[in-house]
């Protein structure tokens, strides 16, 4: 029948009745209430109205053995209130068994009769609690689902998310308060190659990025200054926009797409090989030993790669000021120092801080959410980047507010 249960056996003492019924045969053998008519494995008697059918020999995946609807069509089916399945003389059984025994309990429920199984062997009504056979289920009006609207859906999925969120945050909380009480239980070896990854690995393509914006900003800055005489007002808009917004946003989207997709990757990769179920088997949470290394990795790296983004792109900027517009680079610098005060520096430190800490959990939560297949950490990195990249533009506006409400 399709269904790959544990293998059980029954064996039974000396001097017991054993039939095997191992070829098909039909007979009839008269006595007590009604005729017995036996097939492949399987009496059947009627006694008045209740079917009895006794499985005898071995019922297994490797022995052919009939179907409950055969069983039946065989019977005198009219007129039942029951059937009662004695599996007393039941020698091996598997997952046939099981499906036997589904099938015939579905055709009852749908036909109102008593379903009763004697002699049960250990672990079959265990096994068949845990199957849930409806092949026979009518179709009602209690039954059909209705349908279901995109938005309906959508507000059911970000319910779920925003609960799945809330309960994730709150065990990093518990984690973070554990760990500040017991420093010693921090796995530092994990958090420094975390950091490797998230912070020396990541230099060329955060320095090269932030370059070019830097590049692309002070160019298209004096394409528009030109028009005034005032091109060395690039090094004011450059230096301000990079340090202040471009900086760490360059360096938060770069590591969404690079680090955040490789955190969802690893986790989800351990949740496919049940890695973290044993390491909750062994005591250990996945939050301590998985999360917060990452976690913290990122937000002590973020704050440097904010800096050398910075720096990468004012150096940028000078590029073009010194090709294009024939500005000195040390007037240019000096203009820099000049427009960037050290308020504008700090906000894009705290912005880079809490950008890592963002990204480090958007990473880190969608490979425990992880579903257990390939297909799965494909979907949790996808989904690792875009939550991520929306949770980073989020922060950002909310920074702006913020800043511009305190004068920074």
């Amino acid at each position: 029948m399709g269904l790959r249960l544990p293998v059980g056996s029954v064996k039974f003492a000396k001097g017991q009745k054993r039939m095997t019924g191992s070829k098909s045969r039909s007979g009839l053998q008269t006595g007590g209430m009604a005729e017995a008519i036996e097939a492949n494995g399987v009496i059947s008697k009627r006694e008045g109205d209740s079917l009895r059918l006794t499985l005898a020999g071995a019922w297994t995946l490797f022995v052919d053995r009939p179907g409950f609807d055969e069983v039946l069509k065989a019977g005198r089916s009219n007129d039942l209130a029951e059937i009662v399945v004695d599996l007393a003389s039941v020698e091996e059984w598997d997952s046939a068994l099981i499906a036997f025994l589904a099938s015939a309990r579905a055709v009852c429920e749908e036909r109102d009769w008593r379903f009763r199984i004697e002699s049960s062997p250990e672990g079959v009504e265990r096994l068949l609690a845990q199957v849930s056979l409806r092949k026979h289920e009518k179709v009602s009006a209690k039954t059909i689902r209705r349908p279901t609207f995109v938005l309906e859906k959508w507000l059911e999925n970000v319910g779920d998310q925003t609960v799945a969120i809330f309960r994730f945050t709150g065990e990093l909380v518990l984690s973070t308060w554990e760990l500040l009480k017991n420093p010693r239980r921090f796995r530092l070896n994990d958090s420094l190659e975390a950091m490797q990854q998230t912070g020396a690995l990541a230099l060329p393509i955060v320095g090269m990025i932030s370059f070019l914006v830097g590049v692309i900003m002070a160019y298209q800055a004096s394409l528009q200054l030109r028009n005034f005489g005032a091109e060395i007002f690039v090094a004011n808009l450059v230096g301000i926009a990079v340090v202040r917004e471009m900086g760490p946003m360059m360096a938060a989207i770069v590591l969404c797409g690079r680090t955040g997709a490789a955190f969802a990757a690893q986790i989800g990769t351990m949740q496919v090989n049940e890695e973290v179920d044993a390491l909750k088997t062994l005591g250990a949470s996945p939050i301590d030993f998985l999360v917060m290394p990452r976690m913290v990795a990122l937000f002590l790296m973020m704050p440097l790669l904010t800096v050398y983004a910075n720096v990468l792109g004012i150096l940028g900027g000078l590029f073009v000021a010194t090709v294009s517009m024939d500005i000195l680079p040390v007037t240019y610098l000096t203009q820099t120092t000049h427009a960037v005060s050290l308020s504008d520096v700090s906000s894009g430190l705290i912005k880079g801080i809490f950008f890592g800490v963002l990204i480090a959990f958007s990473g880190c939560f969608r490979g425990l959410q992880c579903a257990r297949s390939s297909a799965g950490v494909g979907a949790a990195a996808t989904s690792a980047v875009v939550m991520g990249i929306l949770l980073v533009i989020v922060a950002d506006a909310i920074f702006a507010v913020i800043f511009d409400r305190l004068g920074i």
